[in-house]
C-alpha cells in the first residue's frame, strides 16, 4: 500500500481545502458566499475598464447572493443549504464578487463584522486583487485574525506579465509578490487563485507558478480551467476562432502534474471552474458538477500517484 504524506487524505489522495478545515476545527465546516457590494479597480477605471476578458461574476455565484439582498439573509440561506445538504456544522463567510477589500476600512469592518457576529460564524474568506490591498486593510484583517480564522484569497491568474496584459488584468506579477510578502506572517492564510489554458501558455509556464507558490509560503491554492461565459471578450474571441479552449484530457493531465509538484501542506480549495449551462461558450465538456474534480483525482489513482509525489525533487 502506498505510503502517503500525513496532509494528504488517505482515500483522495490530495489536501483538500475541506480535509484541511475538518483537521483544524474538528467538525464539517463550508464556505457561504455573499455579495457586499464591492467593485473592482478594473472596473472603475482606476486600473482600467471592463475587467478581465474571462469575468462575469454571476457564473459563479448562486442566485440568493446577490448585493441588494441583505449580508446576514444571504448568510442565512447559504448556511441553510449547507446544514441541509452536507451536514455542516461550522460556516466561513466568503466574500466573493469583485474585489472584497476595495473600499473605506470603516466600510469593511462594518462588513466583516456583520459576518463574523453569528454564533456559528468561525472565521472569513476575502478575494482580493494584488493591487487592492492597503496597509489598513491588511492590518485590520491581522486584528480579526487574532481571534478568527482569516484566509485572503488573492487573485494572480498567470505569474507571466504578458499573459496578464493579454487578458486585461491590470496589475504585474511583480504586484502579487509584494502584496504576498506584505501579509506573510499575519496570522491569517493566503490562498492563491490559477487558471490554465490561456492562449500562448505552455504546460511548462503553467507547471512553473507552483515554484512561486512554495517560495511565497503559500497556504491554498484555487485552479481554474480557462472557461467562456456570455457576454465577455473571451467568448467573443472564441467565437472569432481566437480562443482554442484545452480539451478535458489536456486539463485533466496539466492538473493531476500541478498536484504531483504542489507539497502536500498546501491545501487544494477548487480543482476547476463552472458556470450554469446557459451562458456557458467553451469548452463544453458535457460534465455535470464534480465530474472535473474526480476525473483529476482518478488521474492520479490511474497513476499510483498523490499530492507532493514530485515536490521533493524540485524544492529542495
Amino acid at each position: 500500500m502506498t505510503h502517503l504524506p500525513p496532509d494528504v487524505h488517505p482515500d483522495i489522495r490530495i489536501n483538500s481545502y475541506g480535509w484541511y478545515l475538518r483537521k483544524r476545527f474538528g467538525c464539517r465546516v463550508s464556505k457561504v458566499n455573499v455579495d457586499a457590494g464591492f467593485t473592482c479597480p478594473n472596473r472603475d477605471g482606476s486600473r482600467g475598464v471592463g475587467g478581465c476578458i474571462y469575468c462575469d461574476n454571476s457564473s459563479f455565484s448562486p442566485d440568493a447572493t446577490q448585493a441588494h439582498i441583505s449580508i446576514e439573509e444571504q448568510m442565512e440561506a447559504g448556511m441553510a443549504y449547507h446544514r441541509r445538504r452536507l451536514g455542516s456544522e461550522k460556516f466561513i463567510i466568503y466574500f466573493q464578487k469583485f474585489t472584497n477589500t476595495y473600499d473605506s476600512v470603516e466600510r469593511l469592518q462594518d462588513c466583516y463584522r456583520r459576518a463574523l457576529s453569528h454564533p456559528d460564524v468561525i472565521g472569513i474568506s476575502v478575494g482580493t486583487r494584488p493591487d487592492a490591498l492597503s496597509d489598513a486593510a491588511a492590518e485590520l484583517l491581522a486584528g480579526i485574525a487574532r481571534k478568527k480564522y482569516v484566509c485572503l484569497e488573492l487573485g494572480l491568474q498567470s505569474t507571466d506579465d504578458d499573459i496578464l496584459a493579454l487578458i486585461n488584468r491590470g496589475h504585474t506579477v511583480a504586484e502579487y509578490i509584494a502584496t504576498a510578502k506584505k501579509v506573510s506572517g499575519r496570522g491569517f492564510d493566503l490562498c492563491t487563485h490559477l487558471i490554465y489554458g490561456f492562449p500562448g501558455e505552455s504546460r511548462a509556464s503553467f507547471l512553473k507558478s507552483v515554484d512561486l507558490l512554495v517560495a511565497l509560503g503559500v497556504h491554498s491554492v484555487k485552479l481554474h480551467q480557462l472557461h467562456a461565459v456570455q457576454g465577455t471578450r473571451l467568448a467573443a474571441l472564441y467565437a472569432e476562432g481566437k480562443f482554442v479552449p484545452l480539451t478535458r484530457d489536456e486539463y485533466v493531465a496539466a492538473a493531476a502534474d500541478f498536484l504531483e509538484l504542489l507539497p502536500a501542506a498546501i491545501s487544494v480549495q477548487r480543482l476547476y471552474g463552472s458556470a450554469p449551462l446557459a451562458i456557458r461558450v467553451a469548452p463544453e465538456w458535457n460534465l455535470k458538477n464534480n465530474q472535473l474534480w474526480y476525473a483529476i483525482l482518478n488521474e492520479l489513482k490511474k497513476r499510483d500517484s498523490w499530492q507532493g509525489k514530485r515536490s521533493a525533487d524540485r524544492h529542495v
